[in-house]
């Protein structure tokens, strides 16, 4: 073991003292970047609402449940709590378990112009309880209630005092929770159907999807906002806490199609599917990497095969952009330069560049990682 006194002229001689990023490049960039950890803000909620129940469409709209993905402001993910019990085996403790208890979560929307989430409060809360039912004052479609209470006649008298009258307004039994099947009054042997068949909770990390499904889930809270004068900046949300009885787990990728069917994401109706210029294949004056111009022989390449006009339209389109981009270029020096860096990465032992394990998916803008040792085929051929 060296002395202190050379550990200290080491220290203070030692070219290496201070070491680069090969050990965080060894840990999260080899496998497609499978150790860095998921960004909090990039994912998508799908409400799955019971279409049999009559009347919901007309409160949400047609696109009433799709619009309630892009207004989730925040939403828990899954939780659990384990109920155990600590025995004496033999005067030695053992923790035994017992049951799997789901924790309610969270989720708070963006109280929208559009009214889709208090729509969504509103058919939820007028198909769970007939309190919504009952009108005030004149009974009209647009006072009190947009549901099936505009088909009555004569409204509740909220405020009559009717403790001791004989005759009140309203039936005593129109209050509360409806326990019955999708219409109020007609039995049913498995009791009313719930509300919301699941919500999918769907991260993207990159290409890839992790999902976790809420079953049968039922709101156990919902809270407006508070209106401030006082806040100037603020805007407003409401809340809501859900239970539900068990929870699935699924994994996959961001698909080809728009919009994605599993998840409803990238609806080319709130999304835009125009790629950025500087991603489109050619744009970029470098020879690998999205934009460069093994990109653009790619795009070319799954063009050409895939037949018709527009395939020749895309190829026409892709070689003409690379062709603007490297007409006052330097060929040798850019293959040169990406070449010397290549090689220094390679003898400081980093991993190859991404950009070499992976084809480009053109119809998506997105590109999927290839394993290393296995052989790519470009599309089309």
């Amino acid at each position: 073991m060296p002395t202190f006194g050379q550990q200290f002229a080491q220290g203070f001689t030692e070219v290496n003292a201070l070491r680069d990023y090969t050990h965080a490049s060894k840990v999260f960039t080899p496998n497609s970047f499978e150790l860095k950890p998921r960004y909090k803000f990039l994912f998508h909620v799908v409400f799955t609402i019971n279409g049999q129940i009559p009347g919901v469409s007309s409160y949400l709209g047609v696109q009433g449940a799709t619009q309630l993905s892009y207004v989730v402001k925040t939403i828990d993910l899954p939780k659990y709590t384990i109920a155990t019990e600590t025995m004496n085996q033999y005067n030695r403790k053992r923790v035994v378990q017992t049951k799997i208890n789901y924790d309610p979560v969270n989720v708070t929307f963006h109280d929208d112009a559009g009214d889709n989430v208090r729509k969504m409060w509103y058919a939820y809360y007028n198909y769970y309880y007939k309190d919504a039912s009952q009108q005030y004052l004149a009974a009209t479609p647009t006072n009190g209630s947009l549901g099936e209470s505009a088909n009555k006649v004569t409204g509740f008298g909220y405020n009559t005092k009717d403790i001791y009258n004989n005759s009140r307004v309203g039936d005593v039994n129109d209050w509360g929770y409806i326990g019955e099947s999708y219409n109020d009054g007609t039995s049913s042997a498995s009791g009313k159907p719930p509300f919301f068949l699941d919500i999918q909770i769907v991260g993207f990390d990159q290409h890839k999807t992790a999902t976790y499904v809420l079953i049968n889930p039922l709101i156990t809270n919902y809270a407006h906002d508070q209106y401030a004068y006082a806040e100037g900046a603020g805007i407003m949300q409401n809340s809501m806490t859900i239970a539900y009885e068990t929870v699935k787990y699924y994994a996959g990728v961001v698909g080809r199609d728009r919009p994605d069917p599993k998840t409803g994401f990238a609806d080319p109706s709130h999304y835009d599917q125009t790629l950025s210029p500087i991603s489109r294949p050619g744009s970029r004056a470098t020879f690998m990497g999205q934009g460069g111009l093994l990109d653009a022989a790619g795009g070319i390449i799954e063009d050409l095969s895939s037949g018709g006009p527009l395939g020749l339209i895309g190829a026409a389109q892709k070689a003409g952009t690379a062709y603007n981009t490297f007409k006052n270029k330097n060929l040798k020096s850019i293959a040169v330069s990406e070449t010397v860096a290549l090689g220094t990465k390679v003898i400081k032992g980093t991993a190859i560049p991404q950009a070499m394990r992976q084809v480009p998916g053109r119809s998506s803008g997105m590109y999927y990682p290839v394993p290393e040792k296995t052989q790519v085929r470009l599309p089309g051929t």
